[in-house]
């Protein structure tokens, strides 16, 4: 409850978390918050300038940009997110697998995490791509197979770290069962390192995606997309800058409401992070946006 109170008494985690969970739910409720159909064609309205009915105007086919804002967070947010859930899921049992009983299992399952993450992300995604065509499903798919060894390799550290704790050894001799130790002692340490760790990868994915969609190798039109629609608005992007702003400042805030959330959670979750250490883990965090940022482009 002390870190619960901790991270609410931050007033810019509460707004990163209010962006994240407004831009969440609004993906969800699309279909009843968007104005207009998003794919939606009026070729008389081409390029036209922000109206009542149309708050961010229109794009080259005269379709509503704000509604293909909207939409367009069901791939770049909600596809990443079911595939973090994932990757994340397949990743802890490995490592809690590997991390509490060892021997020549924890051999076995790091030797085939080590083989797939020889494969670099990008290179890995991109023969997919090759493999199997362009298209939203293929890139979640080379996400799911880049992110659970990583996150499998990660969790499997921090369970080795209490699986010879005293009271795990204890529990043994008492003879409890395996399973309700592993659920009982390791999983409440380790659910913050998961956290967190999940958190910082999401912003990652999400940049990542629109990155590829912007390259023409992710969503296809007529499907909205932020990045597909960065890639839409280039040809026009002197004489008509507000359509590639709009989704340019989206992916920009939301990602950036991420790194700070996640940034209030690990000092929320990690007492010996005091003020200077939030300052350092937020320039960290400023660093790596900057780095993601260099990468998509």
């Amino acid at each position: 409850m002390k870190r619960i109170g901790s991270l609410l008494q931050d007033r810019l985690a509460l707004l990163s978390l209010f962006i994240i969970t407004s831009t969440l739910l609004a993906g969800i409720f699309a279909p009843w918050i968007a104005p207009n159909d998003p794919e939606e064609v009026h070729m008389e309205l081409r390029f036209a300038s922000a109206s009542w009915e149309y708050l961010l105007g229109n794009d080259h086919l005269g379709r509503c940009v704000l509604s293909r804002l909207i939409y367009g967070i069901r791939p770049s947010v909600l596809g990443v997110l079911a595939v973090l859930a994932i990757s994340v899921g397949i990743g802890t049992a490995i490592g809690f697998i590997a991390g509490y009983f060892k021997g020549k299992l924890d051999a076995l399952l790091m030797r085939i995490c080590d083989i797939m993450l020889s494969f670099p992300g990008y290179v890995m995604t991109l023969g997919i791509i090759g493999i199997l065509g362009v298209g939203l499903q293929h890139i979640l798919l080379a996400f799911v197979l880049m992110k659970w060894s990583w996150f499998a390799r990660i969790i499997r550290t921090s369970v080795m770290q209490y699986a010879d704790a005293e009271y795990v050894k204890f529990s043994k001799t008492l003879g409890i069962g395996s399973l309700r130790i592993i659920w009982k002692h390791i999983v409440p340490v380790t659910v913050p390192v998961i956290a967190v760790t999940s958190s910082s990868a999401f912003s990652s994915m999400v940049l990542q995606l629109s990155g590829y969609s912007f390259l023409g190798l992710g969503v296809q039109a007529p499907h909205a997309e932020w990045g597909m629609m960065l890639n839409e608005a280039r040809e026009v992007m002197f004489s008509r800058p507000e359509l590639l702003l709009a989704p340019g400042i989206t992916t920009i805030l939301f990602v950036s409401a991420v790194h700070f959330f996640t940034d209030a959670l690990q000092v929320a979750l990690d007492p010996k992070l005091g003020s200077s250490g939030r300052k350092k883990q937020r320039k960290g965090r400023f660093q790596t946006a900057n780095l993601q940022g260099s990468e998509v482009a």
